[in-house]
This record gives C-alpha cells, structure tokens and sequence, in this order.
C-alpha cells in the first residue's frame, strides 16, 4: 500500500473542487458537446459509480453529455476497441492496459499526450509519481492509472475447505492432493470458463513463467517463440497434470468465463482462478459466498522461476489524441478521482491507485491483493495485455489443448512455433 500523504490529498481535493466551478464556466459556453467513454464491463457495482460519476459532470457541466459505452470483456479487448477507435464516433477516452496494448495505441495515432495535465493541470497531484513509469512512452504520459489488477490467484470457497478439513494448497503438490480429495467427494476442484482462452490461459501461463523462469518467460512471450524447448516442455508438463488428476472441470474449454465463475459462486467448485475483479463480480452475483485466496501454489523443486511471483499489469484510461473534447476527457479524469469518487469505488469494490484511496475504507482481500502485487519479488505480465495479442492467443490455445487432452505437450508447443512461424 501506498504512503498516503495528507497535505497532497488535501490539494487534490481542492484542486477538484475549484475544477467542478471552472467546468461550469466551460461548459457554458461550449453547449452540446459529447464526451464518450468507452470500456469493458466493470460489474453492475461498477457500471453504477461510473454512471453516478457521468451524472455529477453533467450537473457541473451544463450542455455536456456523457456517453458511457460498456461492453463485454472479451469483444473490448479484441476487436471491439479498434472498431470505436475507427469509428465516427470514436470515444474520447477509452480503457486500456499497459505495456505493449498501450504502445499500439499510440504508435496507431490515438494517444494524447497527458504529461502537462499531469504536471500542473487537472490531474496535478492525485498519483503518487512512480505510478506514471509504465504510462509513460518516449518521455511522455499517454495513459492516466486508475488500478493495478492482480490477474490470477486461487480464489478457494471457505466453507467447503473446512468441511472438508483441508487447507488450501501453497505448493503444486498440495494441490494435486486437494484435487484428489475434491474429486472424491464429487465436487468440481478448480472451476474455470476457458472458451475464449484467457480464462485458464492467464492462471496456466504464470504457472509456466514459475517453472521457465521470468526472464525466459518474458524473451519468449516478446519474441514471439520458439515455445518448443525443453523448459517449456516441462512448465507444459504440469498443465497435463492437472488434467490427470481430474482438477480442472471437463466443460473447462467448452464454457465461458462468466460460465465458469457460476461454478464457484454457486459452491459447485471449490476453487476459482481468476483476477482482482472477483471481488466486485460477488458483490451482486454471490453476496453470501464466504471465500479467500491465495496466490498461485510454489511448483516443483527445480523450477526456474520466483516462487513468490504475481502474476498482474496497471490499468487506465487514455485520452484519444483525435478528441475534441480533450479538455473535458481531462477534467473528467479528474473528477473520478475525486476523494468522494474514489470512495465510491471502494464501496463497488474497486481499489483505484488515487492517493485518497488510503481514507476510502478498502475491503480486507483487496487490500490484501493490492499488497501482494506491490510486495511480490517479480511481476509478471498477462500474455493477452504485456505482449502481442495473436501471440498470446496462440499460447492461449496451446495451454488449452493440453489442459482439454486434445495434445501432449511436446505436440501443443510444436504445433504453437508452427503456428506463430507462418
């Protein structure tokens, strides 16, 4: 967790506060401007924030609208960004990860250059300044931070593991045992929705920097292969465990992502690996649901790779550099990260890395979360967000087979540097 500083926090919050009557003056002037807003669903407890923050810049903004578009996670993040980004009416701010999905933007044309705002404009203040390194390209800030997410941990159903009498695992053969037991009591051990690939792909490919090390990791993923190499081979070798000791739900690759948290929520499964975002997906989906977690279980002795790793990646928003409401897309930047918004939040479930999140009351395994990725030894970044997307989606689909049984994994990797060779 951050050190929050008082006197900055204060700042902000008066430098929001003077912003709410300059955007008045503004917004007044310039009558029927749009602002859009584009992102994948952040759960009914979030989409109201969101919705709730639109309507405070419209009242402070008089002939300004807020158009906030939501959309399924998986169409966002694949083909559905592009095609807003192309369009007539292509948002002005918009959702995205850092690293190399950042990068694309910007190289594409539609990042707008932060730094000022940051510096001494509306958003002066509301970040601790390390947060800014990876928003940062070429000396300049294209992406405003508002979360770091912990992509994948085991998420495990408390009840069901006491009933049980077992403890959840810490280390690769522990949750192979835990597997066995679950399986013996007819009870699905680890739920997942794998259809779109991602799902069991983010939880088995941080397995697999585990075992091949994180710099091998990150040179194979950035480069694009070769996979087929004995240490992959082996990282490989574990997801084909897991299937033999039945972990993994049957329907895995046949179910969606949403399919397969049901499971979970539903106390068909015991286990669920999945992303930060469980938290506020429970809140309207499985409010009674008693559940933990724990970062992803040691591998074998041998492995190449920090035990101790999280597997994670700072999110944010980027102002498309073609907008020409970009001083609205600015102001409205910096009213949801207004200490009142950033409570609001909290309260969805939602942990943003404004400074004021300190004073905002953070559920105990947010918090938690949020500890783990700042105190991991090593991060290691998601495929589908850190590197290029038709790579990941190769491994991905490679993961699957094995995890599926429809390949050994000498044949998965083979036919993945086949593949990404063409």
């Amino acid at each position: 967790m951050r050190t929050h500083h008082r006197g900055r926090a204060v700042i902000a919050a008066l430098s929001v506060a003077a912003l709410a009557v300059a955007s008045s003056v503004s917004g007044a002037v310039a009558q029927d401007r749009t602002l859009r807003i584009a992102m994948g669903s952040p759960g009914e407890a979030g989409i109201r924030v969101w919705e709730a923050i639109g309507a405070q810049f419209e009242a402070a903004n008089p002939g300004v609208t807020v158009d906030i578009e939501f959309m399924d996670d998986d169409l966002y993040q694949t083909i559905g960004l592009p095609q807003l980004l192309a369009s007539p009416n292509a948002p002005d701010i918009y959702f995205e990860w850092t690293g190399s999905r950042m990068a694309q933007r910007a190289a594409d044309g539609y990042a707008a250059d932060l730094t000022e705002a940051v510096a001494s404009g509306p958003l002066a203040g509301l970040l601790d300044d390390e947060l800014f390194a990876a928003a940062t390209l070429d000396g300049k800030i294209v992406l405003f931070p508002h979360t770091a997410d912990v992509t994948n941990v085991l998420w495990y159903n408390v009840p069901l593991f006491a009933e049980h009498g077992l403890t959840p695992p810490t280390t690769f053969e522990e949750l192979l045992a835990v597997c066995d037991a679950f399986v013996a009591a007819d009870i699905i051990p680890i739920a997942t929705g794998n259809k779109d690939l991602w799902a069991a792909g983010n939880w088995l490919s941080h397995m697999a920097s585990r075992v091949v090390g994180e710099d091998v990791y990150d040179a194979t993923l950035a480069a694009g292969g070769p996979f087929n190499t004995p240490e992959w081979e082996q990282a490989f070798g574990y997801i084909a465990q897991l299937r033999e000791h039945s972990c993994v739900n049957e329907s895995a690759n046949a179910i969606a992502d949403n399919e397969g948290a049901q499971l979970f929520f539903q106390g068909s499964a015991a286990m669920h690996p999945i992303g930060s975002w469980l938290v506020s997906w429970a809140i309207d989906e499985a409010p009674d649901l008693e559940f933990d977690f724990v970062n992803l279980p040691a591998m074998p002795e041998g492995s190449a790779g920090d035990q101790g790793s999280a597997i994670g990646v700072e999110t944010g928003y980027m102002v498309n550099a073609n907008s020409q409401v970009q001083d609205l897309a600015v102001e409205f930047l910096a009213l949801m990260n207004s200490p009142e918004n950033v409570k609001a939040y909290v309260a969805a479930e939602i942990v943003p890395l404004a400074r004021s999140v300190a004073d905002a009351g953070v559920d105990g395994r947010s918090l938690r979360l949020g500890e783990l990725l700042a105190g991991a030894p090593a991060v290691v970044l998601p495929p589908d967000t850190g590197y290029d997307l038709e790579m990941a989606n190769a491994l991905y689909a490679a993961e699957a087979a094995v995890l599926g049984g429809q390949a050994t994994p000498a044949a998965a990797l083979a036919a993945l540097d086949q593949q990404l060779a063409r």
